[in-house]
């Protein structure tokens, strides 16, 4: 995607040298956009959004959560080096999805002079989207955040939480109101922005809200789960809502090479090794195993994205399957069970019946934790549902990622997070 570049781009939030404070040559000032640039500035939002945070930011839930392990290491070995403040993957994601920030808030603030048409509510929609997701990111990761809707040189303090998911809901709501169907997958929709509320609702434990949320998407009869050898190997499936196609020739988002080792034919760096726990976890008579896992040379390595070495793989944002995970875990629990058990049947696995909510739960989580390997959600399960020092063994401070240690320097205004 051609990347627009739009007045000032601040690489870091918190300081920036006066050299930067230019427009750039080949850039256009935001009074200076006309209708006609919008298809550019729509490419270059995704781009940034895409980009910006990292790699490494798609799948560190999995990192902290238990599903990974080093070649020498063991899961809880990654989760500690990880959670540190001057971690790169920390201070990477950070400043990555603060930069996003930045040209997503630049978007809107332009669009918003433009005369109002189809296109430009469609991005204004997509807009609103990209920043609740970045604010999600963000709350789900640090707890209190800066939460900044127009962009400033000011240094600003922390948002409480409560207001941060506030801010998440009105942009969500914002999308739905002026988004329509997408033409496919790889842009954002208003079924999009229902399934990223569905998952915000749940997070906040509004659980009506996102059964009905979840439900809706489930029976809209646009969406069925599929099978994983088309959603992971980018075949014509009807389960994947939203995604970014992630294409080589506009992302260095290279997801599988940390999964691969060099023996694999598309070879990778193999930082990363599937945990003991999560593959004991995905039987050989769960249909997910062979897209899940591979051996390669002896080594077991994960197999969702299959580029190694050899280019870039999409990076799914939602998919349906997930939508029957939040019913299953939202709605009353007769409810519940039919969704939980029509996914296991899809997966090749027999029906389950939990007795009460909370054995509902534990199997929702397991669920998730199997059918979302490698998709950025096992350590916000835990988290969200207080079961993380059961199943990670964190240490109370660990809940929270660290404030990176470079932007409590930059930033006298930010506190870090306790313990760190």
């Amino acid at each position: 995607m051609k990347k627009l570049l739009i007045a000032v781009l601040c690489l870091s939030l918190f300081g920036c040298s006066k050299e930067l404070d230019l427009y750039p040559r080949t850039g256009l000032a935001p009074e200076e956009i006309k209708p006609s640039d919008l298809p550019a500035l729509e490419r270059g939002m995704y781009n940034n959004v895409q980009n910006d945070p990292k790699r490494e930011s798609w799948i560190i839930f999995d990192i902290v959560g238990g599903n990974v392990q080093g070649s020498t290491t063991t899961s809880k070995d990654v989760i500690n080096n990880t959670l540190n403040p001057l971690n790169g993957l920390i201070v990477n994601s950070w400043k990555g999805y603060y930069s996003a920030l930045y040209q997503v808030n630049n978007v809107l603030e332009i669009t918003q002079s433009l005369p109002i048409d189809a296109n430009v509510s469609r991005v204004q929609g997509t807009a609103h989207y990209f920043r609740a997701y970045i604010f999600y990111s963000l709350v789900t990761r640090w707890g209190d955040v800066p939460v900044m809707t127009k962009n400033s040189m000011e240094k600003p303090g922390r948002t409480p939480q409560v207001q941060v998911w506030e801010q998440i809901e009105s942009d969500l709501d914002s999308a739905i109101s002026l988004l329509g169907n997408a033409k496919n997958y790889y842009y954002v929709s208003k079924d999009a922005a229902l399934a990223l509320k569905a998952r915000v609702m749940l997070s906040q434990n509004k659980m009506d809200q996102a059964a009905e949320i979840a439900e809706g998407l489930i029976t809209s009869g646009k969406y069925a789960l599929d099978g994983f050898e088309k959603i992971f190997r980018k075949q014509s499936n009807t389960e994947v809502i939203f995604a970014f196609e992630n294409l080589s020739s506009e992302s260095s988002n290279t997801i599988s090479t940390l999964f691969y080792n060099y023996g694999h034919p598309n070879k990778g760096s193999y930082v990363y090794a599937p945990s003991k726990e999560i593959l004991s976890l995905i039987t050989e008579q769960d249909k997910r195993r062979d897209i899940s896992f591979i051996n390669v040379g002896g080594q077991d390595c994960i197999n969702k994205y299959p580029s190694g070495q050899t280019g870039t793989d999409p990076v799914i944002i939602s998919r349906i399957a997930e939508m029957y995970l939040i019913s299953a875990e939202a709605s009353p629990l007769n409810v519940g069970v039919k969704r939980l058990n029509e996914l296991r049947a899809k997966r090749g696995l027999d029906p389950v019946q939990p007795s009460s909510k909370a054995q509902m739960l534990e199997m929702v989580l397991l669920e998730r934790r199997k059918e979302l390997m490698a998709e950025g959600f096992a350590y916000y399960d835990y988290v969200r549902t207080q079961t993380a020092q059961e199943n990670l063994n964190l240490l109370d401070y660990q809940h929270l990622f660290p404030i990176p240690g470079g932007e409590l320097q930059l930033n006298e205004n930010l506190t870090p997070n306790p313990g760190y």
